[in-house]
């Protein structure tokens, strides 16, 4: 099957889906070890056969991971690769090219703040890509978009996207939220450290204020998190932020364990 969707020369966004499923045999969401080596062979494999030279963004991706049997690729690098439908994942990364972007398109269609991005919501936010991108389409395609994103995103099947799982669309290099992972707390931790750094009491966090609790947190956690890129983290968080105010419900999605 994945090698007749490899022959493609335009693969639709469900076929996608197919083959990233297909050579991603563990469901980590990576491809990577000798699932990458498959793939790679299988590729090379599947052009022949249709008489396809590779692209060129094929070649610099085999000549990158051929012989590299650490690598590993998620969603987006796999989107780059292949001849995708109107490439609809990168219409996310014209629009999120920075952390605190990504943040921001966060807050604007997450519409009712339930910390989640479901099914209305993220057909509204595709709508829009697709619009920006003067990208025809009908509600049937839309519709096909968003499930697909769904199925992609939604690695616990409940039918709606958590930030983290939205956050995969970022590539690696500029996911903060990955090395926030290691950082979260229960509840009942983070419902005391904000209130002590909310010096005020006024129920949300300044910019001043989550500086110092970001200070805080690279020092006792020097093994995950970058002191240096605190100003990186705090642009990226405060784009959560209510017209510079951080209140509680927003900054639990990056720093508690429980939502």
């Amino acid at each position: 099957m994945a090698n007749a969707l490899l022959q493609g020369v335009e693969i639709s966004a469900s076929q996608f889906l197919d083959i990233f499923n297909h050579y991603d045999n563990d469901g980590n969401g990576y491809i990577e070890g000798k699932e990458l080596q498959n793939f790679i062979k299988e590729l090379q494999q599947a052009r022949k056969q249709a008489g396809l030279e590779l692209t060129d963004q094929m070649k610099a991706f085999v000549a990158e991971y051929e012989k590299n049997t650490e690598g590993k690729i998620g969603i987006v690098e796999l989107v780059q690769i292949l001849p995708t439908e109107e490439n609809f994942l990168l219409f996310f990364r014209q629009q999120l090219k920075s952390c605190a972007e990504f943040m921001q398109a966060w807050r604007n269609y997450d519409a009712d703040h339930s910390g989640y991005i479901e099914a209305d919501e993220l057909k509204n936010f595709l709508r829009d890509l697709l619009r920006e991108a003067k990208k025809p389409y009908d509600e049937k395609k839309l519709e096909e978009y968003t499930q697909t994103t769904l199925k992609i995103f939604d690695s616990n099947n409940d039918g709606k996207l958590c930030l983290l799982e939205m956050a995969r669309l970022l590539p690696d290099q500029e996911n903060f939220l990955l090395k926030f992972q290691g950082v979260k707390m229960p509840r009942k931790e983070f419902n005391k450290i904000f209130e002590l750094y909310d010096k005020d009491g006024n129920g949300y966090m300044d910019e001043n204020e989550l500086d110092a609790l970001l200070k805080d947190l690279c020092e006792k956690n020097k093994k995950v998190l970058d002191s240096n890129k605190i100003p990186t983290y705090k642009t990226a968080i405060m784009a959560l932020s209510d017209g510079g105010k951080l209140y509680r419900t927003e900054l639990a999605l990056v720093l508690c364990a429980d939502n």
